[in-house]
């Protein structure tokens, strides 16, 4: 079956070309530009919603990296004239310190993996529109997948895959999706009912036994490398948020708070969307429905003092909430603890990004993030955070203090963390 007139193909030259499609450049401007350390800060599905170049954390940079791949995408322009816009965008803005910069060889290399990267993710993000499209499922059901003979040193793991058939919803293509790996040019093309009877009769209409075996190494399927087993374009619709703060919960909390802090003030905007949401569900249901949402996150200085004051420091950085807690800020908990208005509880994910101060009571060993307020400061809003069996912190409690929390500290109640 011919390659399709839009896949990613080779000039006499041997350079990658682009022959972009509509959806693939839809895909790729959609993306929120993310400042990052490393690669795999964010992983997976994460990238339909983030453009992010690893060490690349200055915003400027990010924007000039992203205008010059969205040239290479619509334009249809080559490595070379990619590589130019590189070596031009990284001495603009002054970019050093990242990997490869050292030698011309290092920059063409940086460059190339730049380029063909997000050309075949958001190729594969575009095909995989096209091949949900409704009408087009109606007639070819079935994803095949189709192994490239271009390739000088097959994966052979990739070529055992070549011509399986399946159906568009089997799990496998969550995972199996192309591309599969760094280099991988696999690709996924629809077939109708009669090709899939061919492939059931060759025995290829399964995957293989042990397709969804985990790789220590890669903890990807067997046969994927790191970070690309999932299907780009499939997530397009999920917000940003919802995604880092999935990967927040299972990250270590040391790194998982550097994580946060770098990301936070571009996904500031979809946290805050997602927390009014959850507010809104929380009040409109006549009980407590047993959600959760992750509104915070633990500060790099707050592990480093857990750390050094022998605190247990969490298994991540997520601090989340439970939607009771909503219910029962705003009802006075006793005579020392006042009821948080509706403005109050808006602001509580901002109160534990950005806290006046932050305590550790020494009694219960709970968080306790303050918001003040006059002259001499007075408390208005308190949340308080304890560690639970999970080994993450939740919110527990909102309120208004009614006592002299300074009082409190004096006598040793409270630890000051900042």
């Amino acid at each position: 079956m011919p390659v399709p007139a839009n896949f990613p193909g080779k000039d006499a030259a041997g350079n990658y070309v682009a022959n972009p499609f509509a959806e693939q450049l839809n895909f790729f401007e959609q993306k929120l530009n993310l400042p990052t350390a490393r690669w795999d800060d964010i992983m997976r599905s994460a990238h339909d919603r983030a453009f992010i170049v690893a060490g690349a954390a200055n915003a400027d940079l990010l924007n000039d990296l992203h205008a010059a791949v969205r040239k290479a995408i619509e334009g249809g322009a080559g490595i070379d004239a990619f590589k130019k816009d590189f070596d031009a965008l990284v001495k603009k803005n002054g970019w050093t310190g990242w990997t490869g910069e050292g030698s011309k060889a290092g920059r063409a290399w940086r460059a190339d993996v730049i380029y063909k990267t997000n050309m075949s993710t958001s190729y594969a993000a575009g095909r995989w529109r096209q091949l949900t499209d409704p009408g087009l499922l109606s007639l070819r059901p079935y994803w095949k997948y189709v192994h490239s003979d271009s390739v000088l040193h097959p994966r052979p793991l990739h070529l055992s895959w070549d011509g399986i058939v399946l159906r568009h919803d089997h799990p496998f293509w969550l995972t199996h999706f192309c591309p599969n790996g760094w280099g991988c040019e696999c690709r996924i093309i629809s077939v109708d009912a009669a090709e899939h009877a061919r492939a059931k009769k060759a025995g290829l209409d399964e995957p293989p036994e042990g397709w969804d075996e985990i790789d220590p190494k890669t903890m990807a399927p067997v046969g994927i490398d790191r970070g690309f087993d999932y299907a780009p374009g499939a997530n397009v619709a999920k917000p940003l948020a919802e995604l880092v703060d999935a990967k927040l919960i299972k990250l270590d909390a040391a790194v998982g708070a550097v994580m946060n802090q770098a990301l936070r003030p571009a996904l500031q905007r979809e946290r805050d969307a997602a927390y009014r949401t959850f507010v809104s569900e929380a009040k409109a249901a006549p009980a407590p429905a047993g959600r959760v949402a992750v509104i915070g996150a633990l500060s790099p200085e707050t592990i480093a003092w857990m750390t050094k004051n022998q605190v247990p420091v969490p298994n991540a950085a997520a601090v989340s909430m439970r939607d009771s807690v909503i219910a029962s800020s705003q009802t006075a908990r006793s005579q020392a603890a006042g009821a948080l208005s509706a403005d109050d509880v808006a602001r509580l994910p901002g109160l534990l990004a950005q806290p006046d101060q932050l305590l550790f009571d020494t009694r219960t060993g709970r968080l306790v993030y303050v918001s003040y307020a006059g002259e001499p400061r007075q408390a208005v809003i308190a949340a308080e955070a304890q560690l639970t069996e999970r080994g993450m912190y939740e919110v527990v409690s909102a309120y208004k203090p009614a006592g002299d929390l300074q009082s409190d500290i004096a006598q040793g109640r409270y630890a000051i963390i900042h």
